[in-house]
């Protein structure tokens, strides 16, 4: 693990460590240490050593090329975290692995301090509260923006149960919470397909909030979007940290510079460098790799 992620949980274990001496040493995990061999809380992700997502000196070769080379990388709960890097560096990689859909050649992955990512498949892991949005939004263009958000409810999905279903009143309640949240609550009967492409962006992203995640990873979410849009975007991640833990890939640097706390950045499937944007943006190597003089 690189010195500044030694450095970063050290901070947040001390932080942890403290909180255990006022509580006199209660924990979910009754006062022990949470190990990543054993779950605490069944079906719970473990974060009471602050951390969400773990990796460390994770590696993946394709055809002889290192698309990810001895990475690691850690987030904290609620935290919004920014990937930056040049093409090529491996920030759709990292996101693969995360997800299940490419498993690495070594090292490890961890959602908690208790779940072995590697152990599941891409289905598992989304169900455990791990959500993806991919570049181009994928949304249902026939249904109706409530219809889609409806679908993405989690529910059983088998044919019998899905003709019988009814909205119970907490699930009215979140939906409707959801659509205010991604500033749709005014098309709700509108067709998905008649939405702006930043539209149809939020309602992907208000499709995965249908499903409760913990950890949201969102590929260049701000792509083709308008000025007005990107801005409203900005608007709806910072409600959305704290609530939820974000991995955003990127490259408009001024939308980052609106949203990021911590930035991350990616060369040659490594983290080159990791800070605040300023921090980032004024390291000789990133300037050289990504920024340009």
């Amino acid at each position: 693990m690189t010195p500044d992620l030694m450095e970063d949980g050290a901070r947040r274990l001390a932080t942890y460590q403290a909180g255990l001496a006022a509580q006199g040493g209660n924990t979910a995990s009754g006062g022990r240490a949470a190990g990543f061999a054993r779950l605490a809380v069944p079906n719970e992700v473990d974060t009471t050593h602050g951390r969400i997502l773990y990796l460390e000196d994770v590696s993946v070769s394709f055809d002889g090329f290192k698309a990810i080379n001895n990475l690691s990388l850690d987030i904290a709960p609620g935290e919004l975290r920014c990937i930056i890097g040049p093409n090529g560096a491996g920030k759709t990689t990292l996101m693969d692995i995360i997800t299940g859909k490419t498993r690495p050649d070594s090292g490890q992955v961890f959602f908690g301090s208790t779940i072995d990512l590697l152990r599941y498949k891409e289905a598992e892991i989304a169900q455990m509260g791990i959500g993806r949005k991919f570049q181009k939004p994928t949304v249902f263009e026939q249904l109706t923006v409530f219809e889609n958000l409806e679908l993405a409810l989690k529910t059983n999905k088998a044919v019998t149960a899905s003709m019988i279903f009814k909205l119970d009143s907490a699930q009215s309640d979140r939906l409707a919470e959801v659509l205010h949240t991604i500033h749709l609550n005014g098309s709700a009967s509108s067709l998905a397909g008649y939405l702006s492409h930043g539209q149809k962006q939020w309602l992907e992203i208000g499709m995965l909030l249908m499903q409760d995640p913990k950890l949201l990873l969102l590929d260049e979410p701000v792509a083709g979007m308008t000025d007005e849009e990107t801005e409203r975007t900005a608007e709806l991640f910072l409600s959305l940290k704290g609530k939820h833990s974000l991995m955003v890939v990127e490259h408009d640097m001024s939308f980052i510079n609106t949203i990021s706390d911590i930035v991350t950045v990616l060369c040659d499937g490594s983290v080159l460098a990791q800070g605040t944007l300023a921090q980032v943006q004024s390291d000789e190597r990133v300037i050289e790799v990504y920024l340009g003089r």
